[in-house]
């Protein structure tokens, strides 16, 4: 199984403000998923803003065809599953730790 990175998800203290920032420095365009999460196109690879009382490190995620393969293949590799597989808009995921201290997240698409 081959995982490529799909995503970039940011921390912003103020989603809104981010969004308007890149719209106008950039042309990026956004779609709002309610108050406190806004995802971008048009910046090379996909992502969004989620609002955050504190900055964190961006959140690279990965896309798996089977989600529940990618989560044992972090296992037996030695990875820690760190938040556990839950639903979203337009999928489920699961984050883990690399045993190098890098957090990422695998996403797939929510079996109908």
């Amino acid at each position: 199984m081959k995982l490529a990175i799909d995503y970039a998800e940011f921390a912003s203290t103020d989603p809104g403000a981010s969004r308007a920032f890149l719209e106008r420095a950039f042309g990026w365009t956004f779609s709002n998923y309610g108050p406190d999460y806004t995802a971008f196109d048009k910046a090379g690879i996909a992502g969004g803003f989620a609002k955050s009382e504190e900055m964190a490190a961006p959140l690279v995620i990965l896309y798996a065809d089977d989600l529940d393969a990618a989560e044992a293949a972090v296992r037996d590799a030695g990875g820690d599953v760190v938040v556990a597989q839950f639903d979203f808009p337009g999928g489920r995921r699961f984050h883990f730790r690399e045993p190098g201290g890098n957090v990422l997240a695998v996403w797939g698409k929510r079996e109908e």
